[in-house]
């Protein structure tokens, strides 16, 4: 800081100073004694009037006062610091998978965000720097939700310990238009079914039709072994996950379910596991019921993480050369379009979110716009019931 002469005002711990120009500028001085028992000072200067030095003077002494010492002690704290003791404080308990994926998020609020305070960062200028200029990046909705989702986390962890008072940065929406058509309908669904079991070879038609069948996320079917299939009841148990980075147990405790099959993908299933005893047997390899389900001819450990959005892309391909005319969605797009067919059948949304190892909040969040077209149909239908009765 510039050394500056102080003069003092009336107002004790309160002092004027004049920058170089000969602007006259407030500041304040408090000294007081930490939870530790050291002394220490908060200065703050910048002040245009004595009235805003004074104000903020007395927050600072309320909030030692009723032992909000971290805030006070933190108070010029940027987010790249936040972000830095929040890892190096939570990581331990983080996943692999979640651990990347927060890595990356750190990696771009540093970039945009990193040198603003903490403390005096507000909402506007985090939509307007952080929100808007991804956006004008080209990141997708999605990508940008995850990340503003990470820094929110973060700055809960910062409210917890007292650094900050509030989150004030949980009121920003960020709409996620592309997943609201991430979706078959069931016309489109047989479509899409029916090119994927033409022109896909026997696991790209299994998994795909396992997927859309069941809900499940990629990485539960990638995790499923042949002991987790029960062919007598037509059920399939979800026990956990595996991505590139290994298997783990599911996503969360409601994850932990077992899902009832149709008997159409029962009986591919069977299909399927013959097939994968006569290529494991051609490579001198035995089929046992602790095996993946989903393989390939080079990998018969398991297929990788990728492999369906790379029989997506071949997929649409194809289905362009000939003339298809059928919307792209996503791998995550299969499980939309089984929740979305099972809410347009008025399924009640507790099975759903045990189905999907969701919960009810999230499902009711998720899918929003599914509920409403159905409460619209339903008022259409009461409306049209009750002019039949009164004819």
């Amino acid at each position: 800081m510039i050394k500056m002469k102080l003069q003092k005002t009336k107002e004790n711990e309160v002092y004027y100073y004049y920058l170089k120009n000969g602007d006259k500028r407030f500041m304040f001085r408090h000294k007081y004694v930490d939870n530790l028992g050291k002394r220490r000072e908060k200065k703050k200067s910048g002040f245009k009037t004595q009235k805003d030095a004074l104000r903020s003077l007395l927050e600072v002494k309320a909030a030692i006062l009723s032992g909000n010492n971290n805030h006070i002690e933190h108070s010029q704290m940027t987010v790249s610091q936040l972000l830095d003791i929040w890892v190096e404080t939570k990581k331990r308990n983080w996943k692999p998978s979640t651990n990347r994926n927060y890595t990356n998020a750190k990696k771009h609020i540093k970039r945009l965000i990193g040198k603003y305070k903490i403390n005096t960062l507000n909402a506007a200028t985090y939509e307007r720097e952080f929100v808007n200029q991804l956006f004008s990046e080209g990141f997708k909705p999605k990508s940008i939700l995850g990340f503003h989702e990470v820094f929110k986390t973060a700055v809960n962890f910062a409210v917890h310990d007292e650094i900050i008072f509030r989150n004030r940065f949980s009121n920003i929406t960020i709409t996620l238009d592309e997943e609201v058509n991430n979706f078959f309908t069931p016309e489109e669904l047989k479509i899409f079914l029916t090119t994927a079991k033409t022109f896909g070879n026997i696991t790209q038609y299994t998994l795909t039709l396992l997927l859309a069948y069941s809900g499940m996320r990629k990485g539960e079917s990638l995790g499923l072994k042949w002991s987790d299939v029960d062919f007598d009841n037509n059920i399939v148990t979800i026990k956990r996950t595996r991505d590139d980075l290994g298997v783990r147990p599911p996503k969360t405790k409601n994850s932990y379910r077992s899902i009832q099959v149709d008997k159409e993908v029962v009986d591919q299933l069977n299909k399927y596991e013959k097939w994968c005893i006569e290529t494991k047997f051609s490579l001198g390899l035995k089929h046992t019921k602790d095996d993946f389900l989903f393989i390939s001819e080079n990998r018969v450990n398991g297929i990788q993480a990728a492999y369906m959005n790379y029989f997506l892309n071949i997929l649409y391909k194809k289905m362009s050369e000939q003339n298809i005319k059928l919307k792209k969605i996503t791998v995550h797009g299969l499980r939309h379009t089984h929740a979305t067919i099972l809410i347009d059948e008025l399924i009640p949304p507790t099975d759903i979110a045990d189905r999907l190892g969701n919960t009810l909040e999230m499902i009711y969040r998720v899918y929003a716009h599914s509920f409403k077209k159905v409460e619209n149909k339903t008022v259409i239908a009461f409306g049209n019931r009750l002019k039949l009765n009164i004819k």
